[in-house]
């Protein structure tokens, strides 16, 4: 086996080891994309990379100069792998996004396996240890000693009540347990009760299940749905 041979099989080796480890985040939060997605990914980018440099010197034997982009497909890779991220982007019905880290895990998973593939192996360590580093513990830093907004997590609440007055009162409620009203909804139903949605945002380290007591114990909620958001 040559040494251009053991190089590139190295590089497919690095770029497993890394893909294996942003998937792997990816799979202990139970996202769309997991291990083999990621794997997948991370090898193919290289793969790719490496044929597009390896083929540009192939096509000019011994020639100095290189007319041909070396990168020609690795630059294919970066726009084509949208298409892969906007699968798992998805607009739930209360108007909120999910999936858009997911989304860009997998660009990044690309972009990791192309620098692999192009020889910048201490770069794709350190971009992989930064990823991940971003992912998981700067929203816990900013949980703790961010900025107010950066510590508040959103609710979303469905609401029957049949008395139009009690719907004033609880909203009145919800601001005397100091939490923050975002939007509301309300809308009449055919057997004259009111469907009232609301998003709220409370303190992050709230459980949601304290939220859901305090407002079914309320006088005049009938029915109660929440959801968390993030």
């Amino acid at each position: 086996m040559s040494a251009s041979e053991t190089e590139m099989f190295l590089k497919l080796g690095i770029s497993a080891v890394l893909g294996l480890v942003i998937g792997i985040e990816r799979e202990l939060k139970r996202k769309p994309v997991g291990l083999k997605t990621s794997l997948v990914i991370c090898i193919v980018s290289c793969l790719l990379t490496i044929v597009s440099i390896e083929s540009a010197y192939k096509a000019h034997p011994g020639a100095v100069n290189i007319t041909m982009d070396p990168l020609r497909l690795a630059a294919q890779i970066v726009s084509g792998i949208g298409f892969l991220g906007a699968g798992v982007i998805l607009r739930r019905g209360n108007d909120s996004i999910s999936g858009l880290t997911t989304a860009a895990m997998i660009w990044g998973a690309a972009g990791i396996g192309i620098a692999v593939g192009s020889g910048f192996y201490l770069e794709s360590f350190a971009g992989v240890a930064l990823l991940i580093f971003s992912v998981e513990f700067i929203p816990f830093l900013m949980k703790l000693i961010g900025p107010k907004q950066l510590r508040e997590k959103e609710i979303l609440l469905q609401l029957h009540i049949a008395d139009r007055s009690r719907i004033d009162s609880v909203v009145d409620y919800i601001y005397e347990q100091k939490y923050i009203l975002r939007k509301m909804r309300i809308k009449d139903l055919s057997d004259g009760n009111h469907h009232v949605q609301l998003q709220i945002a409370v303190n992050s380290k709230a459980k949601t299940t304290d939220v859901y007591n305090l407002i079914s114990e309320f006088e005049g909620v009938q029915r109660v749905e929440i959801e968390s958001i993030n």
